[in-house]
C-alpha cells in the first residue's frame, strides 16, 4: 500500500468518525439521549489491506462485507488485523456455511428460511450465530427484506430459531435524489424498533439498529442509529472487482 493510499485511508477515517460524533451531539441535544454509534466500514469491491490498515493503525473495530465469496477471501487477512468482520448483503442459503464461525454478526437476515439454516448450521457446529432482521423501509419488490408492517412478527420467529441470536434490526431504506428525503423512513424504522426491542423483547442486551450509509449516516444518527454502514465516505470511490 501506498503512502498516498494510507493518508487518503487515514482523513476518510478521521472526517467519518468526526462527522459522527457531531451527528451524536445533535441527536443529544434533540433527545437527551446518548447513543454510542459503531462505525462499520462497508468494504464491497475493497483491498483486504486497505480493511486492516483501518483497523490496525486508524481505530476501525468493525468491517462488513456484501458478497460471500468476497467475505471468504479477505477474511484471514481481516480476522489478524483483529477487527469484527460482519456480513451485510444479501445472502443465500447454500453460501451459509461460508460464515458460520466466521462473521461476527450476519446483518441481512431476510427471511425465516434463511434464519432457520443459519441456525441449523451453527448448531451443528456447536456455536451461536448473531444475526439482524433485515427491514426493506420503502416495501421496494428489488430489495430484499420484510415490510415495516410484518417486522415485529418476523423478529418473533426468528428470535426463537435454536443456534441463532436475534441482536437487533438492519434498515434498508430507499435511495432518494435528495437524501434528507430518507429522514421519514428512518423515524418509522426507529419507532419499530424501539416498540420491539425495548418492550416486546427487552431482555436483549444493547440491541443493534444498523440504519445509514455514506450518504445517508448523519441523518440516520440523528433518527436513532447506533451502527452505520460506511462505504465511499471511508474508503472513496468503490472498485469494479476485488
Amino acid at each position: 500500500m501506498t503512502d498516498e493510499r494510507k493518508q487518503q485511508l487515514y482523513q476518510n477515517y478521521q472526517s467519518v468518525t468526526a462527522r459522527i460524533e457531531a451527528a451524536r451531539r445533535r441527536r443529544y441535544a434533540k433527545t437527551g439521549v446518548d447513543t454510542p454509534v459503531t462505525l462499520l466500514g462497508a468494504s464491497k469491491t475493497m483491498e483486504a489491506e486497505d480493511i486492516a490498515y483501518l483497523m490496525t493503525d486508524c481505530g476501525l473495530r468493525v468491517a462488513g462485507e456484501n458478497r460471500a465469496q468476497e467475505f471468504a477471501a479477505k477474511y484471514d487477512a481481516v480476522h489478524a488485523a483483529g477487527g469484527a468482520y460482519d456480513f451485510i448483503g444479501h445472502l443465500q442459503t447454500n453460501k451459509v456455511r461460508t460464515l458460520i464461525g466466521r462473521a461476527a454478526m450476519i446483518h441481512s437476515v431476510d427471511s425465516v428460511h434463511l434464519a432457520q439454516e443459519i441456525g441449523r448450521q451453527s448448531a451443528a457446529a456447536g456455536i451461536t450465530t448473531r444475526i439482524l432482521g433485515q427491514v426493506n423501509s420503502g416495501c421496494e419488490e428489488a430489495k430484499s427484506g420484510v415490510s415495516p408492517a410484518d417486522a415485529h412478527a418476523f423478529f418473533e420467529e426468528i428470535g426463537a430459531i435454536p443456534g441463532v441470536a436475534l441482536c437487533g434490526m438492519m434498515v434498508v431504506a430507499p435511495i432518494y435524489a435528495d437524501p434528507a428525503d430518507v429522514r421519514e423512513k428512518f423515524q418509522e424504522s426507529y419507532r419499530i424498533f424501539i416498540d420491539f426491542f425495548t418492550k416486546i423483547r427487552h431482555n436483549i442486551k444493547d440491541p443493534v439498529l444498523s440504519m445509514g450509509m455514506s450518504d445517508t449516516f448523519e441523518i440516520a444518527i440523528e433518527e436513532g442509529a447506533n451502527l452505520v454502514r460506511v462505504g465511499s465516505a471511508l474508503f472513496g470511490k468503490r472498485q469494479t472487482q476485488i
